[in-house]
Formats: structure tokens, sequence, C-alpha cells
């Protein structure tokens, strides 16, 4: 599942984001949201979403837990 909606994500779930810093490289995070950050119902480049481990970033895939 693709991270552009917003109603796919919940705290607690294992998500890969994209980092700013590795928007160039596509290179992918993955851990647990903490905060949803982005207040639209959707956003072409992922719904910006904060990790448990503070890190901040663009959702490119959900993982099932």
């Amino acid at each position: 599942m693709n991270g552009q909606n917003r109603k796919d994500i919940l705290p607690g779930i294992t998500v890969d984001i994209v980092l700013k810093k590795d928007q160039k490289t596509g290179k992918l995070t993955r851990g647990i949201v903490k905060d949803i950050l982005t207040k639209s119902g959707t956003h072409p480049h992922g719904i910006k979403v904060r990790l448990t481990d503070g890190q901040i970033g663009r959702v490119q895939e959900i993982h099932s837990n």
C-alpha cells in the first residue's frame, strides 16, 4: 500500500519513509509511526509522519504488522 492516503496511516503501524536528505536517492527508512504531520487527506508525494525515533519523512510504503 502506498502512503498517499492519510486514512491508511495510524500511529503504531510500520512504514517505510523517505527522509528529506534521501529524496534524491530514494533510500527508504523503516520505522513505527508516532505522529501524522500532514493535515490533508491525501498527498501526491506521501503523507508526512514522525517516527518513534524522531525521524520525519514521507510515507512510501505501509507494512501490515
